[in-house]
């Protein structure tokens, strides 16, 4: 990616998680990044190409496969863990208004958007399978095309704002709460085993 552009969508995408995409002008943007609107717009063209360039950012981002290709070491409960945890720092990260103004004002960008992250999220989560039960921590009946289908679209869900607003509770604790009950769902006894111990640790960890 062009250094300017990725220089542009790191401080347009602070913005936008902040305030969510309705409320920030390109004034905004030039403003936060200390640039003239004449320099951004040489750049990307508009708003609406500037929201389609960060999303497509942010599909490239979801693909841990940067941090997977990292973990040759690591089992697939590791695996599973660590990513949650970068999930989990994103999500902390993240206005809930982000995902409705999408919805609502860029609807050809936001399906594209999430076509395109299904389609990576299935192909790490099936590989995540196939390595878990090879090494004996995931139970050797999943269905694992199945399986990987109902999990990313659990996570599709999870950012469809009607869904949201029917719960009384943070976007953080219900990706928490699945992606436990996904890891106890494939998991068998001696992954469960490892899970729980490893868990221990991160508690132990985290609060000494």
């Amino acid at each position: 990616m062009d250094e300017k552009l990725e220089s542009i969508l790191q401080g347009a995408g602070a913005l936008f998680k902040k305030y969510g995409i309705r409320s920030i002008s390109m004034d905004d943007i030039a403003r936060e990044l200390g640039i003239s609107k004449k320099t951004l717009y040489q750049v990307v063209d508009n708003k609406t190409d500037l929201v389609a360039y960060y999303l497509k950012s942010l599909v490239t981002k979801s693909d841990y496969s940067c941090l997977i290709g990292k973990t040759d070491e690591m089992n697939a409960i590791d695996i599973l863990l660590m990513v949650s945890q970068a999930v989990g720092r994103e999500i902390k990260e993240m206005n809930p208004v982000l995902a409705f103004d999408l919805q609502k004002y860029y609807p050809g960008i936001y399906r594209e958007f999430v076509l395109s992250k299904r389609d990576h999220v299935y192909e790490q989560i099936s590989r995540n399978f196939k390595q878990g039960i090879a090494e004996g921590l995931y139970r050797d009946d999943l269905g694992v095309e199945l399986v990987s289908k109902l999990y990313v679209q659990k996570l599709i869900e999870l950012h469809n704002p009607d869904f949201l607003s029917s719960v009384d509770f943070s976007f953080e604790k219900i990706f928490q709460t699945m992606f436990e009950n996904h890891i106890r769902g494939i998991a068998n006894a001696t992954g469960l085993a490892y899970y729980e111990n490893q868990i221990n640790k991160l508690n132990i960890t985290q609060n000494p």
